[in-house]
């Protein structure tokens, strides 16, 4: 397995410039020196390898939401069973010790990550500065997407008026213009990156509004400050957050949650849409439509509303391994799963997860509800292992997230979804540039029916 990570790793590191740069060259110019390389290289992989099969799909996939069936290429990021997200051939701690951080801050940037899925190499400060700058001068709201926002009622879900404020933006959608001009195939990656730039400097804004409108009775707690904040900084004092250490979190957050493979609901919507030649307005906002949903972008709320069920059960009781031990196979007699452990690929800790955990330890290593959290890290995988129904008993990203952002402050629950939705864009959006710089065409797989599948087997046995 070693052998193969490493195979992996080398090939999402090729397109990396072996030639080194002291100087700052923009993002478009740094992506249009390697697309040259990236094309060629799909289209000898096509010659080469177009008639071999990646896999198959059983019966029971085809009924099970597709799962783990080989079916689709995504550039940015590979999940791997055992050792979790790659971005570009880089794990999480990798991440963070390369991908240059904010001056006075420890967590990498969310800029750099793009730049890096993006263009599939380490940028320099340099360069993030470069894009820093660029980000701030697209980071204006128009005045008539305010207006859309302020417009909904306040008891409208946030992610409702996420998607409401991004179809906003629409209307100045370079991809869209240009097509209606008659562009050529060739430069659709050029609009479809302006629109990407152009919604991840625009969006943290339409979110602190969101946030302040929705729970502060207020448009927002400070003004957009990109000139001298990063994306991650000024998005939290929109907000009203101050902690230089949750700007830390929020540069972590944002990080981590940006990219996941192409298989999840936000990200395939993305591609799914964008395959239309819808541009990234469109696709983003269908993408958060889809991270709105329980199955993916609830999932940090139900674990933190499952863990203050647990500290109320507790009540006087003492916090130990035995009785937490007890109140866990309470929640699995009931007919409850226990939310926040497990995962449709990864069978080890997931490294997001992990790198949460270290965020707290230096943080906040003596708040009660990160005491819980670490406790059941020990409680939790002996329940479900003995319990014999899961694959993998290990926590994933969304058993830790939700207790940070509390600690800091940050309490509404049905907000929480929506600082996904914003790093989730950046991910999706350096796909979406891929996407259209390699020419992917309209995605449309085929279908069957259930009596067709009857047929089938029936007709051949």
């Amino acid at each position: 397995r070693s052998g193969t990570r490493g195979v992996l790793a080398w090939r999402a590191r090729r397109w990396i410039s072996t030639s080194g740069s002291d100087g700052v060259s923009d993002l478009k110019a740094t992506l249009a020196e390697k697309l040259p390389a990236m094309q060629a290289e799909v289209k000898d992989v096509r010659e080469k390898y177009g008639d071999r099969k990646l896999g198959e799909c059983t019966v029971t996939q085809a009924y099970g939401g597709m799962r783990s069936v080989k079916c689709m290429t995504y550039e940015t990021s590979l999940l791997d069973s055992e050792e979790g997200i790659r971005f570009r051939g880089y794990s999480i701690p990798e991440c963070q010790k390369l991908l240059p951080s904010a001056k006075g801050g420890t967590e990498p940037l969310p800029e750099s990550l793009f730049w890096l899925l993006l263009t599939g190499e380490i940028p320099t400060a340099g360069q993030i500065d470069a894009l820093r700058a660029d980000l701030a001068s697209r980071s204006k709201v128009p005045a008539g997407a305010i207006a859309a926002i302020d417009a909904l009622p306040t008891s409208l879900h946030p992610m409702s008026q996420l998607s409401i404020g991004l179809l906003a933006l629409q209307q100045d959608s370079v991809m869209a213009r240009e097509y209606a001009k008659g562009t050529v195939k060739a430069k659709y990656w050029e609009h479809t990156l302006e629109d990407a730039l152009n919604l991840m400097a625009r969006m943290p804004e339409i979110a602190a509004r969101i946030y302040c409108r929705t729970f502060k009775n207020c448009k927002l707690a400070a003004p957009s400050d990109m000139q001298n904040l990063d994306i991650s900084a000024n998005y939290a004092r929109m907000m009203g957050f101050e902690s230089p250490d949750f700007d830390n979190l929020m540069r972590l957050y944002l990080t981590i949650h940006s990219d996941h493979e192409g298989g999840n609901v936000s990200a395939h919507t993305v591609r799914l849409v964008g395959s239309a030649l819808s541009d990234a307005y469109y696709s983003v906002a269908a993408g958060m439509c889809g991270l709105a949903g329980p199955l993916h972008g609830l999932a940090n709320q139900e674990v933190l509303n499952w863990l203050l069920e647990l500290r109320a059960k507790l009540g006087e009781r003492e916090m130990s391994k035995q009785s937490l031990t007890e109140l866990c196979w309470e929640t699995l007699k009931s007919g409850k799963v226990i939310p926040g452990f497990g995962h449709a690929v990864l069978r080890k800790t997931d490294p997001r997860y992990m790198c949460q955990r270290e965020f707290a330890l230096k943080y906040l290593p003596n708040d009660d509800m990160f005491k819980l959290v670490s406790l059941l890290y020990e409680v939790v995988p002996a329940v479900l292992t003995e319990q014999g129904k899961v694959k993998n008993p290990w926590p994933n990203v969304d058993a830790h997230s939700g207790v940070l952002l509390q600690y800091y402050g940050l309490t509404e629950q049905s907000y929480y979804t929506v600082l996904f939705g914003v790093s989730r864009a950046m991910g999706t959006c350096a796909s979406l540039v891929l996407d259209r710089a390699l020419m992917l065409p309209l995605e449309r797989p085929k279908s069957v029916t259930t009596g067709w599948i009857k047929n089938h087997f029936e007709s051949s046995s």
